[in-house]
């Protein structure tokens, strides 16, 4: 059993990136597929579909993006951890690399990007920072 979902998470993008694959399968939940979701809408993933039916025969499947042979993401860390949690306040928000890249984040309003964070002026837990 995997403790920390979103750590399982992107160390199968970095591999399956690596690899060159065009999917790679995940186990699935609520929180993974609020973060593909904001993967998808900033255009990091293709698509992503869940797979399966019940508790634990539920799969996520992400499909990579490529561009001219290179992966669309280069870098992805994980930033907050479950020994520490990482907070970040809506004016204390720094550009992921000059801009190019996003955080995601937990949110009252739910897991979004630092850019709809801005917008909704809101601040919270820094899970991922991506480019």
């Amino acid at each position: 059993m995997i403790n920390d979902t979103l750590s399982d998470m992107v160390t199968r993008i970095k591999n399956a990136y690596a690899m060159h694959k065009k999917t790679v399968s995940m186990p699935y939940t609520k929180v993974l597929e609020a973060v593909a979701s904001v993967m998808l809408s900033e255009k990091y993933i293709s698509k992503f579909e869940v797979k399966g039916e019940g508790v634990t025969d539920k799969t996520l499947v992400v499909s990579l993006s490529y561009k001219d042979d290179s992966a669309a993401i280069t870098s992805i860390k994980r930033i907050s951890k479950p020994g520490v949690r990482i907070y970040r306040h809506v004016a204390d928000f720094k550009p992921v690399l000059s801009g190019l890249g996003i955080a995601i984040l937990s949110t009252s309003k739910g897991i979004m990007s630092d850019r709809n964070a801005k917008i909704n002026k809101i601040g919270g837990e820094v899970l991922l920072e991506l480019w």
